[in-house]
């Protein structure tokens, strides 16, 4: 799968940041800020998934439902960034997206300064 083609869901707990620097490369970024204010949890969920989007939030309460619930998913990445570090935040998805994409599809992906664990979900 070409990188370019995985389209993406911003929750609302997504810094900006990460929306404007992935729509500066390329990618096809919604907003759940933009689209679908004060959405719940589980249909923001269901949205990522019926438009075919990896969801990108800051909510650990995603893996909640994925993990404890069974809900399906089309991918999530859970951003853990320390406030002291942020600046680099939309370089590092970025990149994670630039250089792992087609493994996020279908994955529950944690991404933490220096590093990103990527766990498929089958």
């Amino acid at each position: 799968m070409n990188e370019k083609n995985i389209q993406f869901l911003a929750d609302e707990s997504c810094d900006f940041t990460v929306v404007r620097a992935l729509r500066a490369s390329g990618y096809d970024v919604a907003s759940v800020a933009e689209s679908f204010a004060s959405a719940s949890d589980l249909q923001v969920l269901k949205i990522a998934v019926e438009e075919k989007r990896l969801l990108i939030t800051e909510d650990k309460d995603f893996g909640e439902w994925i993990f404890a619930h069974g809900e399906a998913m089309s991918g999530v990445l859970l951003i853990r960034f320390p406030a002291n570090i942020r600046s680099d935040l939309g370089q590092a998805v970025s990149v994670l997206v630039a250089t792992h994409g087609s493994d996020l599809v279908k994955s529950f992906t944690v991404l933490e300064p220096g590093r990103a664990r990527i766990r498929k979900i089958l």
